[in-house]
């Protein structure tokens, strides 16, 4: 028996499927919320594999992963669904990976985001960080808020994205998508060239280097509003890893201008909800003239205190937001444990929880 791609990108948008992995010696195997199952059949020869790649991936993107040995990209199937398809070598052999991006965009309800977080998405100005790890749903939250402005508000949106994942219309606003790699070289020349373009927003789908990190936080400064992602849990382990990728010489200059461009940072993971399916966990910091204060002085150790004592300005940390998510039924204490940053303190808590509600 050999594996057709149809069928098995049918069976991932009915099933409600995340990820796809193809890879030699096991059956193609999917990810439903958040746990791997193989496929019905037999494991993949290497013959298999290369097929099932080669069904969907361009010439371009093939001559790559014969050069440097992997390939990244966007893939429509019909109007059902998108993917972002990372073709890899491993052992000599095709390897591919597909992440599901649903077609239907979801509202910032939907997501989990609390109402404050429209406060944050209607400045003018600044730099809004979307941080965790992979697979955390970082582009989801980006796109409904891309979404929103684009509902709610006018002006001209520019999405730079590697690949483009989510497909903007255009609706109050103008929506300029850029792939890197196809429409632009890289993320820094596309976010200065987007400044020669009349943005109001810019969508940064990635900051993966000082180069793109400098444009981002230049861009922000010099009035655009900036949403960018980052592979960071935690709003000051966020501000750290953007501080730490610069030159000693260059650190007191990044901190004064991240105190002044950094509107929030939303940090999130994904868990599993009880009974399945998935539910975002959230950490958002709003910057302060406290919190900026701790930025300049090289003080993040303490921001977690300034989020704790932030509620009235839409502030939660992720620990707080993960014990609401336990209160409420939605995941387990043991979700809540592996995803937290500080689980001897939220496992006391959760032990205080479970004796108030016996």
């Amino acid at each position: 028996m050999s594996y057709d791609i149809t069928d098995l990108l049918d069976s991932m948008v009915s099933q409600g499927a995340s990820d796809l992995h193809v890879q030699v010696g096991q059956a193609p195997s999917m990810r439903i919320h958040g746990s791997m199952k193989p496929v019905e059949g037999p494991k993949l020869e290497p013959s298999d594999a290369e097929s099932l790649v080669k069904s969907i991936t361009p010439d371009v993107q093939m001559e790559k992963i014969q050069s440097s040995g992997g390939a990244d990209f966007g893939f429509a199937f019909a109007d059902k669904a998108r993917f972002r398809v990372s073709v890899l070598r491993s052992k000599g052999n095709f390897g591919m990976v597909l992440r599901q991006i649903p077609n239907e965009l979801l509202s910032l309800d939907k997501i989990g985001l609390p109402d404050s977080i429209l406060d944050i998405i209607r400045r003018p100005r600044g730099l809004v960080l979307v941080t965790g790890p992979t697979g955390s749903g970082k582009s989801t939250t980006l796109a409904s808020m891309v979404d929103w402005i684009n509902t709610h508000r006018d002006g001209h949106i520019i999405t730079i994205e590697d690949p483009i994942e989510y497909y903007h219309d255009h609706k109050n606003c103008i929506v300029t998508q850029r792939e890197v790699g196809s429409d632009v070289g890289n993320f820094a020349d596309a976010i200065r060239g987007a400044l020669r373009q009349d943005p109001d927003v810019i969508l940064v789908g990635e900051m993966r280097d000082l180069e793109t990190v400098e444009a981002a936080i230049g861009a922000a400064e010099t009035g655009h509003l900036v949403f960018a992602t980052l592979h960071t849990t935690g709003a000051a382990r966020t501000v750290d890893r953007i501080v730490d990728a610069f030159p000693s010489a260059m650190k007191d200059q990044i901190r004064t201008q991240l105190a002044s461009s950094i509107v929030a940072v939303i940090s999130q993971v994904l868990c599993k909800k009880t009974g399945g399916g998935r539910v975002a966990g959230f950490e958002i910091m709003v910057t302060t003239n406290s919190i900026a204060q701790l930025i300049r002085d090289n003080k993040t150790f303490r921001i977690a205190s300034d989020i704790q004592t932030g509620a009235a300005r839409g502030m939660i940390g992720l620990d707080a937001h993960l014990l609401s998510l336990y209160r409420k039924g939605l995941i387990t204490e043991e979700e809540a444990l592996s995803k937290c940053q500080t689980p001897e303190q939220l496992a006391e808590r959760l032990k205080q929880s479970v004796a108030s509600m016996n």
